[in-house]
């Protein structure tokens, strides 16, 4: 079968989107969604994401890892899934879409797409380490020597480890380079590998900083290896409420496949 899909990336967190209105696309086939995101047989990707109907919101985001299983909420695939929906005419500058976590808000103004997320009420903290759930499992620690930390072998030890196992976690490892900028580098499980970026994971850092007392400021600006993001929020009570996102999502290429 023939696809027609359109490539994105959100500050090089890059995903494969098909428009799923039709519901022509076989979503059991692992192998299938597996061989779309493999960077060398494939079109090569993080990530599959699939825009379906919603009978009460604008649309609805599926979203697969690389490893062609259906996983929990991206951040930076459900910002470039915005920008998709635009591009198809689907909305024109706000959304109301529904994924795996529940329902999300989002606006577009040019190439930069602000996603409302989670509310956070728990923020684990350990000796070495913070874990918190910001629509996807985050396992948050320092890492002064981030420039030439082995990310996937560290990262790998950590998500495979005690407590996380086979489920696993992202593993998040963060340099403070002021009050209110920070540098993050990023282990996604289903990729198995470093992403240039990952957005659940800057918005768990950005959180996690403010737990620790790292940062006063309710907005903090993650640097990447693929660019540039914001994180806002406000706090009630020790809740991180009115979470958003704030980044480019930008179209890469159009084909079928």
């Amino acid at each position: 079968m023939q696809h027609t899909f359109y490539k994105y990336q959100g500050t090089g967190n890059d995903f494969v989107m098909i428009d799923n209105r039709q519901q022509t696309f076989d979503k059991n086939n692992t192998k299938h969604i597996a061989f779309l995101c493999d960077r060398r047989f494939g079109i090569g990707a993080d990530g599959l994401i699939l825009l379906e109907n919603h009978p009460e919101y604008d649309f609805k985001m599926v979203y697969y890892n690389a490893d062609g299983n259906e996983s929990s909420m991206c951040g930076n695939g459900g910002r470039c899934l915005v920008a998709f929906a635009k591009q198809l005419g689907v909305i024109t500058n706000k959304a109301a879409f529904e994924a795996i976590d529940g329902l999300h808000h989002a606006s577009i103004d040019g190439d930069i797409v602000k996603l409302q997320m989670l509310d956070v009420d728990t923020v684990e903290t350990y000796k070495n380490h913070v874990f918190l759930n910001t629509g996807s499992p985050h396992h948050v620690q320092f890492e002064n020597d981030i420039e030439k930390f082995d990310i996937k072998s560290k990262g790998a030890n950590i998500r495979y480890g005690a407590p996380y196992y086979n489920a696993g976690s992202n593993v998040n490892f963060v340099k403070k380079a002021s009050n209110t900028t920070f540098r993050v580098r990023t282990y996604e499980r289903g990729v198995e590998n470093e992403t240039l970026s990952c957005g659940t994971g800057v918005t768990a850092v950005a959180i996690a900083m403010h737990h620790l007392g790292e940062t006063d400021k309710n907005q903090v600006t993650l640097n990447v290896e693929g660019g540039k993001l914001e994180v806002c929020f406000d706090v009630e009570n020790g809740i991180y409420k009115n979470v958003w996102l704030i980044g480019p999502a930008t179209l890469v290429f159009k084909g079928s496949i």
